[in-house]
């Protein structure tokens, strides 16, 4: 087998997936939104299940609706026939995953929902199999042929599987209103909890601000700049409210007779580049880096008043970059 036939083959594999899950996109119905609602409306967790490669599908579903902010949960078929049905309770809703929705391992879970009256979801491709008469809402998805047609093993079936449950997380986020700053408390650990850590997290307080009065001598100016060592320094009005700024730039443009003014005089008016306290870390790093002109230090201003520094540095430590 030549590299040009291995490559054929991965095309392939992809070409097909790709059909059956633009038929999923086409074929998607009301039955969609009732399950959502469903899951929006559930006063207890959303139970995961499935056997073979569609429990590992189900796991995975369960971890992306938990890390949204739905209370969700994988529970194995096998499992649950010897005990762990005390674990779904009746203010649960049940996702069941199937291809062909004649799983014998999910009798128990099915006549369990059935028993107590529990909602019970389908995902399958047999609206007329077990799973699918059984359900209140059927997922149903495309009978699309596998990818390795040859030995039919899971592979197109899974695929559309791990996509609907996707779009089912991101239904749920949406309609819940998720904001970036929900999803850090489930992601504080790695590159992805850096991105989401705020402003306020990551900045040098109160009394480390470089701050002067407009009417401070540039002598004096240069000496709180140079003490602080954040190559800037903030210009603030009787209030501590922050008028201007002053950075190496603006010593470069006033060097002639530097020492002869005032900060209010060399400050560049109102910075155009400050970042309030919520402000995502990664967004701040935006901030930083998009010109005219890029800098390495924001200070964090609240009600107009300055009441912390960012600086790039801050963001590398903190994994950001």
């Amino acid at each position: 087998m030549t590299s040009n036939d291995t490559i054929a083959v991965g095309r392939r594999v992809l070409e097909t997936e790709a059909e059956a899950l633009a038929r999923l996109a086409a074929e998607l119905d009301e039955s969609f939104a009732a399950a959502v609602e469903a899951l929006f409306t559930a006063k207890g967790r959303i139970v995961c299940t499935g056997i073979g490669k569609s429990g590992h599908v189900a796991r995975k579903i369960a971890a992306t609706l938990a890390s949204t902010g739905s209370a969700a949960m994988f529970v194995h078929p096998s499992e649950a026939s010897h005990g762990d049905l005390g674990m779904i309770g009746q203010d649960d809703v049940i996702l069941a995953l199937s291809k062909t929705g004649e799983t014998r391992e999910l009798a128990d879970i099915i006549a369990y929902a059935a028993r107590f009256h529990i909602p019970l979801i389908g995902m399958t491709t047999g609206r007329e199999s077990a799973l699918g008469l059984a359900a209140d809402i059927v997922l149903q998805l495309p009978d699309a042929p596998e990818a390795a047609d040859a030995v039919n093993a899971p592979t197109t079936s899974t695929t559309l599987q791990m996509a609907l449950g996707d779009a089912l997380a991101v239904a749920l986020l949406e309609r819940r209103g998720f904001q970036p700053k929900d999803f850090k408390v489930f992601h504080p650990g790695g590159k992805l909890g850096a991105l989401l850590r705020t402003a306020a997290d990551l900045m040098h307080g109160r009394e480390e601000l470089p701050l002067v009065a407009p009417q401070t001598p540039m002598r004096e100016a240069l000496l709180v700049m140079s003490e602080k060592r954040w190559g800037i320094v903030g210009v603030v009005d009787p209030r501590g409210v922050l008028l201007g700024a002053i950075t190496d730039g603006d010593l470069r443009r006033h060097i002639v007779g530097l020492l002869d003014h005032t900060a209010g005089e060399v400050m560049t008016p109102g910075p155009r580049k400050t970042a309030p306290p919520g402000m995502l870390a990664g967004e701040a790093l935006a901030l930083m880096s998009d010109p005219p002109p890029a800098v390495t230090v924001l200070f964090v201003v609240e009600g107009g008043k300055p009441v912390g520094i960012l600086h790039v540095h801050d963001l590398l430590r903190a994994g950001v970059m």
